[in-house]
């Protein structure tokens, strides 16, 4: 009886097997690092869109305080950048109803301050 041993099957087999979960480790780490990084430019963006909507808020109630004086079109951001020129900054206030309520917007981000009076 001359049986042949197989011979280097395993070691194929056991390469494939920790080459399939080294592949599989590395993509969800890959993934997760995706992740973060949206996740640190989501950041930016919404501390962006909450200055915004408080600077619009806070316009609103000196508007009220000063009996209806419009300044709300000259709300300035840092670096002196306008409401209106702002990269991907933009504030929309309303009132109605002594509800003001503003949302400001920075890329795809939108946050929003309500009072009510």
């Amino acid at each position: 009886m001359n049986q042949q041993r197989p011979k280097g099957q395993i070691m194929l087999v056991t390469v494939l097997i920790l080459s399939g979960t080294i592949l599989g480790a590395v993509a969800i780490a890959g993934l997760l690092m995706i992740y973060q990084v949206r996740q640190t430019t989501n950041v930016a963006n919404s501390t962006k869109a909450i200055f915004a909507a408080d600077a619009g808020l806070e316009c609103e109630f000196y508007n009220r305080i000063k009996d209806g004086v419009e300044i709300c079109d000259d709300i300035l951001f840092t670096n002196d950048v306008s409401a209106d020129d702002a990269d991907d900054v933009s504030v929309v206030t309303t009132v109605k109803d002594n509800i003001i309520q503003s949302v400001g917007n920075s890329g795809d981000t939108s946050r929003a301050f309500k009072a009510t009076f």
